[in-house]
Formats: C-alpha cells, structure tokens, sequence
C-alpha cells in the first residue's frame, strides 16, 4: 500500500525536494546511498541513507509544530534512525550549507 503512494509522492516532489536530491542520488554525497519517498514502518520518509540509519525530511509550512511529525520522530528513533528535518527555504537559499549538516549526520553513528 505504501508504494503506491511512494510513487505518487516521487512524481509531486518540490522544487526543494528536487533540488536537494539531485545532489544525493547516485551515491553523488559522499559515495552515500539515499532512497527517495522510502517506506519505513506505516511512514514515508522523504530521502533515507539505510546504511547509516539516517533520514532527511524537507518540510514546508504545514510541518511547523506538527503533532504528528513529533510521534513518526519518536516511532522511528525507536526503530534506530535519526532524523534530520530542513524548511523548503533553507534548502532552496542554502543548499550548501544543508549539505554540510547532512555530511555531518552521516559521520555520526
């Protein structure tokens, strides 16, 4: 059930979205591998590095002191992945500088 609305999810992207995996498919950061719209659990999670259990969400306006993001965060810390959460702006005015926090969290284990 979740791929389909994966799939859906990959086609609708955001203009941040697009911008911050074109720099993070193809093993292109750092010889690291993402996953676009990855199903986790009952949750799709904008890009994953599985190998390193770490998660990036690129979130507009609606996330902002979302309940319900809290309660996905803490389901999947539970599960062992760390999550990393960008505004679509930061990601569109800084893309670099969201590079760099990614590279960090990928150094952390």
């Amino acid at each position: 059930m979740a791929q389909p609305l994966a799939k859906k999810l990959r086609r609708n992207s955001t203009d941040a979205e697009t911008l911050i995996w074109a720099r993070l498919r193809d093993r292109r950061l750092d010889g690291h591998k993402f996953r676009r719209q990855a199903p986790i659990g009952p949750y799709i999670v904008d890009f994953c590095c599985f190998s390193r259990n770490l998660i990036v969400e690129v979130d507009g306006g609606q996330h902002a002191e979302s309940q319900t993001d809290n309660q996905r965060t803490r389901l999947l810390k539970t599960k062992g992945f760390r999550e990393l959460r960008f505004w679509n702006h930061d990601v569109l005015a800084n893309t670099e500088g969201v590079l760099e926090v990614i590279r960090a969290g990928l150094r952390e284990k």
